[in-house]
């Protein structure tokens, strides 16, 4: 049996989304603030879940592990990616590897069920992985950062978006395994029609041409005919 197109297309979108999503957690770059005042103007401070780094434009000089002076970590939106991040990362992990027990691709069935339940955990992953980002722009501009400096996303938490609906995408595609095991079970409940043998009708004494009479009454197939003969006069 060829592996159905829906366990393909969550097979290869999962990964994917777990590459963006693990390189958005990791990178320290989910918003840049330039032009900061009384600052050089190529300088550039890179602000993550987990570290903050300040980088020369002009030298690409960088410089990680800066000091919270702001309170930027205290702040909910960024403990809150801390929390559900890594969860999401772990939760896809689970997810693809229930997904690949139940494709099987090296056997001749796949485990449909099996298949429609990794699909459930990566669409949940692929939600709690979009959760802090969405949160994380929605407050961007309220997140501490020096007085008049330029906000701009960066791209970690773009990643993070684009990883977070692959995941979403691929783990929906793999719960639609589930429509071909509920179909398993209706035609397993459902009872065979019966096989009429060739020749035999469906209908006792229904016929669909004159012909058909008068092979039955030639045959012998009838103990009587429906239509009246010589020897009945």
């Amino acid at each position: 049996m060829r592996t159905p197109a829906v366990m393909i297309v969550g097979l290869v979108l999962c990964p994917c989304g777990l590459l963006l999503t693990l390189t958005g957690t990791l990178a320290p770059n989910w918003r840049q603030v330039s032009l900061i005042p009384d600052q050089p103007s190529d300088l550039i401070l890179e602000q993550g879940i987990w570290d903050l780094c300040r980088e020369r434009q002009s030298s690409h000089d960088r410089l990680c592990g800066q000091e919270d002076e702001l309170g930027y970590f205290k702040e909910v939106p960024v403990q809150v990616a801390r929390g559900l991040m890594p969860s999401s990362l772990v939760l896809t992990v689970l997810g693809l590897v229930v997904a690949a027990l139940g494709v099987r691709c090296w056997q001749k069935e796949p485990q449909h069920a099996l298949a429609g339940a990794s699909g459930l955990v990566l669409l949940l992953s692929g939600l709690l992985s979009l959760v802090p980002a969405s949160w994380y722009t929605h407050e961007l501009e309220v997140l501490p950062a020096p007085s008049g400096a330029t906000l701009t996303v960066g791209y970690s938490l773009v990643l993070s978006y684009l990883g977070s609906c692959l995941e979403i995408l691929g783990g929906v595609a793999l719960t639609l395994s589930f429509h071909h095991c509920c179909k398993e079970r209706r035609a397993s409940k459902t009872p065979p029609s019966p096989v009429l043998e060739h020749g035999t009708r469906s209908i006792t004494g229904a016929y669909s041409n004159p012909w058909d009479v008068l092979e039955d009454e030639r045959d012998g197939r009838r103990g009587r005919s429906t239509l009246p003969c010589d020897s009945d006069l």
